[in-house]
């Protein structure tokens, strides 16, 4: 165990066990160049512990992960080293994102030489996840398959391959890398929520409340996310230093104004980004905390720090997906549509399947409506309709683009459709329309001028 890792295993343990009562000390003393000594070891044992999963998760309570050495199966001895590469792009890639904790190289290493099932290394590991992949090249075309499975019961939880040309090979291992780790990350945190749902009984760590909390967060409706917001505010209770709890109280103060759920804007606002500032604080290093406080800045036209935020989020995680999409949302506020369209994009292609996608869909497809790509744009707001039918900032987006392909028939059919459609709350996009007042005369303009009724038009 190196120095660094043990000393953190130490502090925790410290604070677990709390003070020695009977000694007026710790429980654990260091022992200047010796190393610790417990105290009252037969005290100790009386201590009642709550499981931790049998291993697999960490002392923090997130959940742990293997990236086993890849196989390459090509007969080209010297392509060997892409496999390796790999690997150890995809821990580096993994352990950005700070939401759950990643063996290092050197313990799943020894599956080098001694291949395992991912099940079988993640029991040996004491990890709950394992990640296990393929290289194959040959004839200048190659294939990278990849898979995440669960330890127990070794369930395959997602699995994807990619192709690739005769490239350079290092531009191959960042690219797939990238997407590797973005596709696979939302299916950690779902993971992480869906289990925390389901757990029953024994102590509840604020990590478990965080945990709880974002599954209710992904439902994305009004009951969920208050009673989100409070399993956050309990978590930064119980632990003010986890910061987990205090980005995510940002991300839902900030649903819960973008969605019209939110009775005092102002207040929750002010709560959102005071929580987001002090997640950066606590940890400058998450990508999920300056995302947070990117998010809730957006909603308080604040688009310099939501700018700053969200390019720091990138830089700190090139392959998470919400960093590029919160820089989109950031661009499209502040006026800057072709920008806008690139970054959503590029956040859309690292996670298809988050549950706010209709969202980015729609603030894609405006972005490329106010770019002058009609055809892109009515592409865009189907595939936010996809994801939620009943979105009607999508059927407003889908009915101006066949307005601006001079399509008025397909126009009115959108338009009608949205008017039969219950509005579920507000559309997300005030920020757009407070700083890009020419837009939104364009829009109403759009919709107006095809002779439907002012109250189905963009207010």
């Amino acid at each position: 165990m190196e120095d660094s890792n043990l000393s953190v295993q130490v502090a925790a343990l410290r604070k677990l066990l709390g003070p020695a009562q009977q000694h007026g000390s710790e429980w654990i003393v260091t022992v200047p160049r010796t190393g610790y000594r417990l105290l009252g070891a037969a005290a100790v044992e009386e201590v009642q512990l709550a499981p931790l999963d049998h291993g697999l998760i960490d002392h923090g309570g997130r959940p742990s992960i293997a990236v086993l050495p890849f196989t390459h199966l090509g007969d080209d001895a010297t392509q060997e080293y892409l496999a390796d590469g790999l690997t150890e792009a995809l821990i580096t890639a993994l352990t950005r994102f700070r939401w759950f904790s990643v063996t290092g190289r050197n313990a799943s290493h020894v599956y080098k030489l001694r291949p395992a099932d991912g099940r079988t290394a993640a029991s040996e590991l004491g990890v709950r996840y394992a990640v296990e992949g393929s290289v194959r090249k040959a004839a200048g075309r190659g294939r990278v398959s990849v898979q995440l499975v669960e330890a127990a019961g070794g369930r395959c939880l997602w699995a994807e391959h990619y192709d690739f040309g005769d490239a350079d090979l290092f531009d191959v291992q960042d690219a797939i890398t990238r997407r590797v780790a973005g596709a696979m990350e939302p299916e950690l945190l779902k993971g992480a929520g869906d289990l925390a749902a389901r757990r029953r009984g024994g102590s509840v760590s604020a990590w478990d409340l965080v945990a709880r909390g974002s599954w209710l967060f992904h439902h994305v409706t009004r009951p969920t996310h208050l009673e989100a917001r409070e399993l956050f505010r309990q978590a930064s209770r119980i632990d003010p230093e986890l910061t987990e709890a205090h980005l995510w109280l940002g991300r839902v103060s900030a649903g819960l104004v973008g969605y019209a759920w939110s009775e005092d804007p102002a207040r929750d606002l002010h709560e959102g980004q005071s929580a987001a500032l002090q997640a950066v604080q606590l940890d400058e290093k998450n990508p999920y905390a300056h995302y947070a406080l990117a998010i809730v800045s957006n909603y308080v036209d604040d688009f310099v720090l939501a700018r700053r935020s969200a390019e720091k989020a990138i830089e700190l995680s090139p392959c998470f997906a919400l960093g590029h999409l919160v820089h989109g949302m950031t661009a499209l506020f502040s006026g800057k549509a072709g920008a806008a369209a690139q970054a959503l994009e590029d956040g859309l292609k690292l996670n298809r399947h988050d549950p706010q996608n209709f969202v980015w869909y729609t603030l894609q497809a405006l972005a490329q409506l106010f770019d002058g790509r009609a055809e892109a744009a009515l592409q865009g707001a189907v595939a936010a309709l996809k994801v939620r039918p009943t979105w009607r900032s999508a059927m407003q987006a889908a009915a101006a683009a066949n307005v601006a392909l001079g399509r008025r028939g397909a126009a009115a059919a959108w338009l009608r459709e949205c008017a039969q459609t219950q509005p579920g709350s507000a559309d997300a996009l005030q920020p757009l329309w407070r700083g890009n007042p020419a837009w939104a005369e364009r829009m109403r303009e759009m919709l107006l001028n095809n002779s439907i009724s002012n109250s189905i038009a963009h207010q």
